[in-house]
């Protein structure tokens, strides 16, 4: 028996690998995982699962599973978190941390595809192979925050700005290495190319003032010039999603890449509860986008009267007097006071708001007569008034979180529109919007909601978001373990509140033997379930004293944070059953896919140049097909040339297969993908490109496991990780 192999700068979560580093036994050398401990599939055995685009077979095959024993520390807390253990967030940098993951796998996917198919056409000379570097730079940035004091939030305020100012630069270089990247693949006449780092072909949708700054997004200059806009989508399966973009009029038609105009939603751009932003809107357009690929929009100055269409907003000042932005483009009304209940509704559901607080109250599937509570609050944690006292390591709260209770009643509004509604109850410390998209597939069968937290007046106060249920949990809850793994958690009594809570980096969830509630997060956080049928995330954190275990200094340094959640709601289909506490839980094959829409949207990327000939952009479709449903695309990597710092002609390809619980119900989801028994064809997975060279490897890339072979059919079982050595050509 072999030793393991230590962990090496594990980022935010197995599956956004970056330096494919696991921590596994003696069967990596063999390309295997060991399975973990009392680690049990959910399937029925003998039985054959898999997925088409209508939906699932009745049953499900034993999952013989290959575990990584993967507990990474990474993002297990974030930088000025406070419980090591449990991770409770200041999250400016927390966020960005997670956006730094991925965006790094990103550029790297893009940069080998646009470096292989430039070696094939003959112009690497012209392709900036040297963007290499700053993946290289960007990379061991992100090793850095796996010190364990950024991941505990435990280093003092000067390191934890070097850690902002060092993920800023990462950040802006690795958007430099995807405009490259994006700017030659998207080219119809690729002898056209022209690399000029003075003028790029390219803008960021969005910039960032300083590294501890929201960013703030690019908008779009109409004029009587079409004007274009790249999108990147970085997961590895087509997806159908609502795109979101500024321009400085509502008079604006939106063309797909053949010149069929497309139905947009226009809203105004809000910069507070009751004042829009004058001369910029948002137009927001549903579009289907290739699998790791790129695809083209184009926007003109004019109306559509059939396409363009409106939202309409409502406003509730809860009797404040406060003046209200109007425009004659959308219709807004205003209610002076009204505490009644209301709902928004998609195709999948209707979802009721309070009246009051503008919070979630409560979920009816469509399918359904009765709704599903699930009441939202706001908590407030204090801290002891004596002895030891909450800080950057100890979270010791005074007793129970109390309700949040704000100086002025909140102001909501509330915009309802053909492809998406939104509710935005803003408070003196919170922002809270809850989204829901009217769209078939996985967007509109969750709901999108964000925090923007800000308690930079507060003392010695810890913010909670509280989600109650009626949903009979029996004191267990689940958390992941970096995205890899769930594991079951149960709140204990015996043991003090603050003991009951755990990191959830991706993902958290209750359920009974009907339903499972969900919710996804796009940055670490920590998370309890104190009572049953209750989830309670710690948003932030903001302490004054030290708690004398030896950081020296509070936790005064609070940002303006914006977190991002997805809350998905699940049945459980007649006939299966949920396994006892002790064993292994998994997500289901929905949920997987609603955690990657939200930790990889895409990446809007408008031409800088105003003027363009249509026909010189061209959509990009690196893959022959999509990848199946349940595998995941962990990194295509360029690697490194063995005498300097330029790039290899190598790749590394690691690929990931999910786990998943088939006992959740899965009528008419609209994937675009299917499942395919673990196989997978590489030698026809990549389109224009051939693969020449195939050789798998040690999870690492250190020890080859095979002689490269001509087959280029592999096989993966469920959880199990495998990395290869190939060429493309």
């Amino acid at each position: 028996m072999t030793s393991p192999i230590p962990v090496a700068q594990i980022p935010r979560s197995a599956a956004n690998l970056i330096s494919n580093a696991c921590l596994v036994g003696a069967s990596t050398a063999l390309g295997r995982c060991h399975p973990g401990p009392s680690q049990r599939p959910t399937w029925q055995r003998g039985q054959p699962c898999f997925w088409t685009n209508t939906g699932r077979s009745p049953s499900c095959s034993e999952a013989t599973s290959s575990w990584c024993l993967l507990e990474m520390t990474s993002d297990m807390t974030s930088p000025r978190s406070g419980m090591p253990s449990s991770s409770t967030t200041n999250g400016s940098l927390t966020s960005s941390t997670a956006g730094l993951t991925s965006m790094c796998r990103g550029a790297e996917v893009l940069y080998s595809l646009a470096a292989a198919h430039a070696r094939r056409s003959g112009l690497a000379g012209r392709y900036p192979l040297s963007d290499f570097t700053l993946l290289t730079e960007a990379r061991r940035t992100l090793g850095l925050f796996q010190h364990h004091d950024a991941i505990t939030g435990t280093a003092k305020e000067a390191v934890v700005v070097d850690y902002g100012v060092r993920l800023l630069r990462s950040l802006v270089n690795l958007k430099q290495v995807i405009i490259h990247a994006a700017h030659y693949l998207v080219l119809g006449d690729k002898e056209t190319y022209h690399f000029d780092p003075e003028a790029p072909f390219l803008q960021v949708d969005d910039t960032r003032l300083s590294h501890d700054a929201l960013p703030e997004r690019t908008v779009i200059q109409l004029d009587s010039s079409p004007r274009f806009v790249v999108l990147f989508n970085p997961l590895e399966q087509e997806r159908f999603s609502m795109v979101s973009l500024l321009v400085n009029s509502p008079r604006v038609r939106v063309l797909s890449e053949e010149g069929q105009p497309l139905a947009v939603q226009i809203s105004a751009h809000w910069s507070s509860a009751t004042e829009a932003v004058p001369d910029v809107y948002q137009v927001s357009v549903p579009v289907r986008l290739p699998a790791l690929g790129l695809g083209v929009l184009q926007l003109q100055l004019g109306l559509d009267g059939h396409r363009t269409l409106p939202s309409s907003v409502r406003i509730y000042l809860h009797g404040r007097q406060l003046s209200v932005s109007r425009h004659e483009a959308f219709p807004l009304r205003v209610i002076d006071s009204g505490t009644s209940d209301f709902a928004l509704s998609n195709r999948y559901m209707q979802v009721w708001f309070s009246g009051l607080t503008g919070l979630l109250k409560s979920i009816r599937r469509v399918d359904e007569e009765h709704e599903q509570q699930v009441d939202m609050q706001v908590l407030v944690y204090g801290t002891r008034t004596s002895k030891d006292k909450s800080g950057a390591y100890l979270f010791l709260p005074d007793g129970e979180a109390k309700p949040y209770v704000p100086k002025e009643p909140p102001v909501l509004r509330v915009t309802e529109g053909p492809f998406f509604s939104e509710v935005v109850a803003y408070y003196e410390h919170i922002h809270q919007a809850v989204r829901l998209y009217n769209l078939p597939g996985v967007e509109g069968l969750s709901l999108d909601i964000s925090s923007l937290v800000d308690i930079r007046d507060y003392v010695n106060k810890e913010l909670a978001l509280h989600i109650h249920t009626d949903i009979d949990s029996q004191g267990i809850f689940f958390t992941d373990l970096n995205g890899f793994q769930v594991q079951p958690r149960r709140y204990l009594k015996k043991l003090p509140l603050q003991a009951n809570f755990y990191p959830m980096p991706v993902m958290a969830y209750i359920q009974d033997a009907q339903k499972r509630l969900t919710l996804h997060t796009a940055q670490a956080l920590g998370v309890s379930s104190l009572k049953d049928g209750q989830l309670e995330v710690i948003l932030d954190r903001r302490l004054m004293q030290d708690d004398n275990r030896g950081l020296g200094q509070g936790l005064k340094d609070n940002k303006r944070t914006c977190n991002r959640f997805r809350l998905l709601l699940e049945r459980r289909t007649v006939g299966s059953e949920v396994q006892d506490s002790h064993s292994t839980s998994y997500p289901s094959l929905l949920s997987h896919l609603t955690s990657m829409y939200l930790n990889a949207p895409a990446l809007a990327l408008p031409v800088a140049r105003m003027q363009l000939p249509g026909p010189g952009l061209r959509s990009f479709h690196p893959l022959a097909s999509s990848l199946p449903c349940d595998f995941h695309l962990l990194n295509l990597r360029t690697l490194q040339a063995e005498e300097d710092t330029l790039p290899s002609a190598e790749t590394a390809l690691i690929l990931h297969r999910k786990g998943f619980d088939c006992g959740l119900e899965a009528k008419n989801l609209g994937f675009n993908c299917t499942t395919s028994q673990g196989k997978v064809a590489l030698g026809s997975l990549f389109h224009g490109l051939d693969v020449v060279f195939l050789q798998p490897t040690s999870l690492t890339l250190l020890y080859p496991l095979a002689s490269p072979s001509n087959s280029t059919d592999v096989y993966l079982e469920p959880m199990e990780i495998a990395t290869f050595r190939l060429r493309l050509g």
